[in-house]
């Protein structure tokens, strides 16, 4: 028994530890990123940094609007293209696919987890791009192309997430709607899923963060102009996308510059963090 309790003890600060060690080091990122980034975005003047249409650091001109709007363009195209199919895809690996197909089509799904975003960018920049352009014309670089791209990648982690939260559903969710009339569609999208809308919405978050923090397989294929996007088809440059093209070369007021974006991009994606949880809140309620 002593030895029990000593081994859960000295577990329970194990996992203790690994939690604070987690928190300082989300702490740690976040502090620098300000002790960088705040000073500059002060000297260039919150209005002209966050409002400004012109990007132009030769210039000392540091708008980020246009890389904002392309950001949030290729979020929710991504969200459009890839959370409608990865909650499908999911509630066929939940409940209607065959154990014998599940087998094999489970791995798949898990590798595509794994694939490396620059392979991502190039299957996008050699099929995708080429098909943009042929369909609608223009270089084929643009919103489209990189919503589709980004739809791609979050699929495997909407897929995996939401998978789990309709498998720990009871079965008498869905057995309990076939006695009362239901078709196995309807008692699936009634019942199983409203039950598992707190673990499908972590996957969801967890997917658009990803579309929001992707950075090479954006460049490759949203054409990476720092301008206002005007259709689906202008070519855009994210925040990501141009921290991570000028920051081998920036100096000075250009580098704090950037390490500002940084910070609106990490404002950014806790601003969406807080409205997933709000809807998941009210939802509840």
């Amino acid at each position: 028994m002593k030895k029990g309790r000593l081994s859960e003890r000295a577990m329970r600060v194990v996992f203790t530890a690994a939690a604070c060690v987690c928190i300082l080091a989300v702490a740690l990122i976040c502090l620098f990123l300000l002790l960088q980034g705040i000073p500059a975005i002060g000297e260039i003047g919150v209005g002209r940094f966050l409002f400004g249409m012109t990007w132009k650091p030769l210039e000392n001109k540091f708008g980020i609007l246009p890389m904002i709007v392309g950001s949030l363009y290729v979020t929710v195209g991504a969200a459009l293209i890839g959370v409608p199919v990865g909650v499908l895809c999911a509630v066929f690996l939940a409940r209607f696919c065959p154990e014998r197909l599940h087998r094999r089509f489970k791995p798949v799904v898990e590798l595509l987890a794994g694939v490396p975003s620059i392979v991502y960018g190039f299957f996008g920049l050699t099929v995708l791009v080429p098909l943009c352009r042929s369909l609608f014309g223009g270089s084929g670089k643009g919103v489209l192309t990189a919503s589709v791209l980004l739809g791609m990648m979050i699929l495997p982690t909407v897929i995996t997430v939401a998978e789990s939260a309709l498998r720990a559903v009871p079965e008498t969710y869905y057995e309990g709607a076939l006695a009362l009339g239901a078709t196995p569609e309807r008692a699936v999208f009634t019942t199983e899923l409203p039950a598992a809308r707190s673990g499908v919405t972590a996957g969801i978050i967890l997917g658009v963060g990803r579309a929001i923090g992707e950075t090479m397989a954006v460049v490759m294929v949203a054409g990476n102009q720092p301008i206002m996007p005007d259709s689906v088809l202008s070519g855009v440059r994210t925040l990501t996308a141009n921290i991570v093209t000028e920051m081998g070369y920036a100096a000075d007021l250009h580098r704090g510059a950037l390490f500002g974006t940084a910070v609106v991009l990490l404002a950014f994606v806790l601003l969406i963090n807080l409205c997933f949880r709000l809807l998941k809140r009210e939802a509840r309620t």
